[in-house]
């Protein structure tokens, strides 16, 4: 490129970061890119053609490169890498200048490092970014969290990159501080959870009714046509199609069945934990992913424990519909569950977050985007407070109509020994959160009996405490 001042650096050029950059370079912006590893920068380099691209070998030429005030975007693993990008950039940088952490960074990380480097006069703002290695390069969803003043100067770049869904991109200012990479950790959530029930409905087509590769693929690929598309049910359809090279087998039947994760479902449980927010299909989908990574006591339980299992008996078409009515209620109560832990965290932390604007965003790009969300943004536009979306009537609708498949496919698990922690999680909470009356009061006379924790009553106001024994 000509020798001019970029508009935006970027640090980390890994998958993302490098098809970040080529995105918003093929949007008319100038980017000057940096990593540590110059095979990174090189690759870069290659790929740029004759986009307006600085492909910097060392952080002085990349500062250097920036037009002031500068904007420099980090794409590196969450942790001591941010921090360390962080230590080697603060010198360098002057009052005004702006960090982005478009990574998957913990909220409560972004908050301590905006603080610290509001000290310097330097700006800080959290972005999430969803949409893996494609929505990188061609339109990914954008989530930005910060000052708005300062949001406002990265806008036009961020709205000429982001994913388009009728004509309008999917970004949206979100609110304060950490906003942003709050919004991205419960994206997150919800995707593990999400995930999942697809792999249990997955184990109950495959293990339960025996079908075949091809069978799933046709399964999720008819499924992928009505209420339930959505960016994962697609390409669990194409999966299931792969070739292995090696073996010649179907790739699915040759990948190790232990689940990795990168602590952001975590982090969504937790927080849920503390803001005393119920997400049981989250929590469940975290467990699931931790219990698979017991692969060699698995393996020996499978043994020691072994439980007959049969086959699925019945019309094979009907149990298919029942498994779709329980997968798609069972989705809905996912989203349910993690706009209300933002609800929650939006109050206690101050973030003033949009809900309908949260799910307009996620209706493109983002690896959680479904025709479902179209439901739940019109849900929030005609309730901006909607406690839960159980409460709306179209998808409480929608719940209770599959409510009857969801509680079949539960009973049919039960029966065969075939593990679903997220569809029986999804009843689970569906059940108590209609129920006028819980359990709860032998808990508050149990604590009250053991610790003399106290309890209220239905038929008079404050706290009491008996001598049970």
């Amino acid at each position: 490129m000509a020798k001019q001042r970029c508009e935006l650096g970027m640090v980390g050029l890994g998958v993302m970061g490098r098809n970040l950059v080529l995105n918003i370079a093929d949007h008319g912006y100038s980017v000057s890119g940096y990593d540590k590893d110059g095979s990174k920068v090189r690759e870069l380099q290659a790929e740029a053609g004759s986009r307006a691209i600085h492909s910097a070998r060392t952080l002085n030429e990349f500062i250097g490169a920036l037009s002031t005030p500068r904007v420099v975007m980090m794409l590196v693993p969450a942790g001591r890498a941010v921090d360390s990008v962080i230590h080697d950039l603060a010198p360098q940088l002057e009052a005004d200048d702006l960090i982005i952490d478009a990574g998957n960074s913990h909220f409560k990380d972004t908050d301590l490092r905006a603080k610290s480097l509001a000290e310097k006069g330097v700006l800080y703002m959290g972005v999430g970014v969803s949409g893996g290695e494609e929505g990188a390069r061609h339109g990914p969803s954008l989530m930005p969290g910060g000052p708005r003043e300062v949001y406002e100067r990265v806008k036009p770049i961020f709205e000429a990159v982001a994913a388009q869904v009728e004509g309008k991109p999917c970004v949206a200012y979100l609110g304060p501080g950490s906003a942003g990479h709050y919004v991205k950790m419960v994206h997150n959530g919800i995707e593990y959870g999400l995930m999942q029930l697809i792999a249990e409905s997955y184990d109950l087509m495959k293990r339960g009714l025996g079908l075949t590769d091809d069978e799933l693929s046709a399964v999720y690929a008819g499924w992928n046509k009505v209420e339930l598309q959505a960016y994962l049910i697609d390409i669990t359809s194409r999966i299931f199609t792969r070739v292995d090279e090696r073996t010649g087998k179907r790739l699915i039947d040759v990948i190790l069945d232990e689940a990795r994760q990168k602590g952001t479902g975590m982090w969504t449980s937790q927080d849920a934990m503390d803001l005393q927010v119920p997400t049981p299909v989250i929590d469940a989908a975290v467990v699931a992913r931790n219990l698979s990574a017991l692969k060699s006591e698995r393996e020996a339980a499978s043994k020691d424990l072994e439980v007959r299992t049969s086959r699925l008996r019945g019309d094979r078409d009907a149990i298919l519909k029942q498994l779709k009515g329980a997968l798609y209620a069972s989705m809905i109560i996912t989203y349910a569950q993690g706009m209300a832990l933002l609800r929650a965290a939006s109050r206690v932390y101050e973030y003033r977050l949009a809900l309908e604007d949260i799910a307009r965003i996620w209706r493109g790009g983002c690896i959680i985007r479904a025709a479902l969300l179209e439901d739940i943004r019109a849900a929030y536009h005609a309730h901006p407070d909607l406690p839960n979306l159980l409460n709306d009537s179209r998808l409480g609708q929608a719940v209770r109509r599959g409510q009857k498949d969801l509680r079949t496919v539960v009973g049919l698990a039960g029966k065969l020994g075939l593990p679903i922690p997220c569809l029986m999680a999804s009843l689970a909470y569906f059940d108590g959160y209609r129920s006028a009356w819980l359990p709860a009061n032998l808990i508050q006379a149990q604590r009250d009996d053991f610790g003399a924790h106290t309890y209220e009553r239905v038929d008079a106001k404050g706290v009491f405490h008996t001598r049970w024994e």
